[in-house]
């Protein structure tokens, strides 16, 4: 009999090695599914076999909603200070650089004008790639001018939110935003142009606690997660057990806290549809 002693570490048991697979050819839903990416970015990203919404930035929901993809982008270089000089493993001020670089956004929120099926549209859509779309007092500035504009030119407003919460860099100042975005608002509520709020995966703390309920409508893509805290952190403090998906846009749905949700697809249309009702346009 014959005996070896490996001297390599990480020998591979089997006789066949697996393949990689190049990377940004395919994608893998988390059923799963495995789709082509050209393919997925010609279905809207949303994988076809199990309807997966892909988290999606702001840009492509520019080009889905605007005419042509064609808008103007407002307040685009504002960008967030230190105020506070916060530091944890890391300063805040290398953060944002870090942020800057990574999504060449100058923070977590993105605003623009232009025709949506003809009609003259506001879009603010939040970025969960810069720092986890948190909502610091630039995306609460930007999302209160974007309103600001849509009331001086009595124009509908869309806000599409997707964020993990308030910016905890920021303390206080992030909080203040709820108020903020919501009494602007309410001032474009007064005047009676439309609001529309479109909640995506996900939509979480106090963005979900202000301008993302807040709307005159309130719309979501499937699946998106809603909700204000964590399941963990929501069954640690109610110290019960919770149903499965309890914070999914098609539970939320059920429970009276949306309108109705949305295939990425039928977005732009579901949009115009409901904008062409309230105010009372003939329909194409």
């Amino acid at each position: 009999m014959s005996w070896f002693k490996r001297t390599t570490k990480g020998i591979r048991t089997t006789t066949q090695e697996k393949k990689d697979t190049p990377q940004g050819l395919w994608y893998k839903s988390p059923t799963g599914k495995i789709i082509d990416t050209k393919e997925l970015a010609e279905n809207f990203y949303v994988s076809p076999e199990d309807d997966y919404h892909v988290r999606i930035g702001s840009q492509i929901y520019f080009d889905i909603l605007f005419d042509n993809g064609k808008f103007k982008e407002l307040d685009k270089t504002l960008s967030s200070k230190d105020p506070l000089k916060f530091e944890d493993t890391k300063t805040y001020k290398e953060r944002l650089v870090a942020a800057k670089k990574k999504t060449k956004l100058s923070d977590a929120a993105r605003t623009g004008v232009g025709y949506s099926n003809g009609n003259k549209l506001v879009v603010a859509c939040m970025d969960f790639s810069f720092i986890g779309g948190s909502m610091g007092s630039v995306v609460g500035e930007k999302i209160f001018r974007a309103a600001d504009y849509a009331l001086q030119k009595r124009i509908p407003l869309l806000v599409i939110s997707k964020s993990g919460g308030a910016r905890m860099m920021e303390a206080a100042l992030s909080l203040m935003q709820m108020a903020k975005t919501s009494a602007k608002l309410a001032q474009l509520a007064d005047a009676k142009i439309p609001y529309i709020s479109l909640c995506t995966d996900p939509t979480t703390g106090g963005t979900t606690a202000s301008f993302a309920m807040l709307g005159d409508i309130n719309i979501a893509e499937p699946g998106a997660l809603i909700g204000f805290a964590g399941p963990r952190v929501v069954k640690d403090t109610t110290g019960q057990d919770l149903p499965d998906g309890f914070q999914t846009s098609e539970f939320v749905l059920e429970h009276g806290f949306l309108d109705f949700i949305t295939h990425r697809k039928e977005l732009k249309k579901k949009v115009n549809l409901y904008l062409d009702l309230v105010l009372n346009r003939p329909l194409a």
